[in-house]
């Protein structure tokens, strides 16, 4: 979930007192750039970021995609998402990104990792291309007999159905990217994330092929035709949770525990070796160094797939939506909406009515929603006057009914990500004196 749930957001049991972390935090001792204290430094940078063409992280539609985010009931929207048309100066190439942030800064958290990651995944996408074309020049040099004519070889560059050059090379970049992505926030002044994290479900569009690259429980989903022409919903990610046995296995190798409340039996969390905090429902985030040390890691899985004529979207979304829709649902919703400008939030506003028929007494969950259409005639759809890339961000919090106080959970078993908190003593770092669990 995008919010974090923690003793604030949770009603707590009666008579227990609030839990507290018998560890220090660590402090960084590494030097922190100059660029990562300075909020004016982040400012300007956003506001730079905000001006490139082709990128979108509001409430929008382009003449390919439609994203649209919408604030729940636990407090500041804790979800992020892009679409970056153009990525990397080419034409043919997509990037798309849902965040869904938790813990008391995962707002923060996430829209750092959606301004961060797309930049560091391009650079990186560079680099490793040169390297490749290095080693083709090499190769081709090699393969040169002395009348100056190749030999009869397969070019590396040729593809396969499993390995297909691209895949490699981008794999690679999204599993440097995403580490450097996870120790540059370490080493945030301004964006303290020892409890606090966010999921990331990326993919990089570039012709027919499509990579993803994910960690958390966000969510791809692709709309394609069968053989009788009907429309099927294709999972594209893993939902990385605690509850997957070869998570839970890296977890305990690390010391960490994995075990589930009584009131949510089959809700899986991670928690501390010998203190009951801080119950994350996943197994992979950005942040969270409070259990990177004990488990929770930030690699991601990355997968490939070629697209064919038979693929007709793709959707991406925090787990607000897929609590409460089903992944058919959500290509049913999408594929009967008038206008593909509208599709992204026609699944929000189906979200949220389902959560308050689902689970009356839960407060509903930030959702975050990017439609990502493939081969569309791009005449067809023409960028929303109503809303573009530099409208508020306040409109994130549209539709939402006002007056209504939506009580926690009281019983009711949801997949929640964050369940306690660690708290720290701000001048020295030590734990507080509130007594354990």
């Amino acid at each position: 979930m995008g919010s974090c749930f923690s003793v604030e957001s949770r009603s707590p049991i009666p008579n227990s007192p609030t839990p507290t972390l018998g560890i220090k935090k660590k402090k960084n001792s590494k030097k922190r750039p100059p660029g990562l204290r300075s909020s004016s430094f982040d400012h300007r940078r956003e506001e730079q970021l905000h001006r490139v063409a082709g990128r979108m992280c509001l409430n929008g539609s382009s003449q390919v995609a439609s994203l649209f985010t919408q604030q729940g009931k636990k407090g500041t929207n804790q979800d992020a998402m892009i679409v970056w048309e153009n990525f990397g100066s080419r034409t043919d190439t997509v990037f798309c990104g849902v965040f869904d942030g938790h813990g008391p800064l995962g707002h923060k958290v996430a829209k750092r990792v959606r301004d961060s990651l797309p930049l560091k995944l391009s650079a990186h996408w560079e680099v490793n291309l040169k390297d490749s074309n290095d080693v083709l020049k090499e190769i081709i040099m090699g393969s040169l007999n002395s009348e100056g004519t190749s030999v009869n070889s397969p070019s590396p560059f040729e593809e396969t159905d499993k390995n297909p050059e691209i895949f490699q090379t981008l794999k690679e970049s999204f599993l440097k990217a995403f580490k450097v992505m996870d120790r540059e926030l370490s080493m945030y002044a301004n964006i303290d994330c020892f409890c606090s994290g966010t999921t990331a479900v990326t993919l990089i569009k570039q012709g027919q092929h499509l990579i993803i690259g994910n960690i958390g429980d966000s969510r791809a989903v692709l709309c394609t035709r069968d053989k009788n022409d009907s429309r099927v919903a294709v999972q594209l990610t893993v939902d990385l949770k605690p509850n997957l046995p070869a998570e839970a296995e890296r977890i305990r190798k690390c010391k960490g525990r994995v075990f589930a409340l009584k009131d949510e039996p089959e809700v899986a969390r991670v928690w501390l070796p010998n203190h009951d905090s801080p119950g994350l429902a996943m197994a992979r985030a950005f942040g969270d160094f409070c259990l990177k040390d004990f488990g929770l890691i930030s690699v991601p899985e990355v997968s490939y797939r070629r697209l064919t004529d038979k693929d007709e979207f793709i959707v991406l979304a925090t787990d607000g939506i897929w609590d409460v829709l089903t992944n058919e649902e959500v290509i049913e919703i999408v594929a009967s909406t008038d206008a593909p400008s509208q599709a992204a939030q026609a699944v929000v506003e189906s979200a949220v009515r389902a959560w308050r028929q689902k689970y009356p007494t839960s407060k509903v969950d930030d959702c975050a929603v990017v439609c990502l259409f493939l081969g569309l005639d791009t005449s067809a759809t023409k960028r929303d006057p109503g809303k573009n890339v530099e409208e508020e961000e306040s409109s994130s919090t549209m539709n939402m009914e006002t007056g209504k106080d939506w009580s926690a959970l009281e019983g009711v078993s949801r997949l929640n990500t964050l369940l306690t908190l660690p708290r720290f003593d701000e001048e020295n770092h030590e734990p507080g004196d509130n007594g354990k669990i």
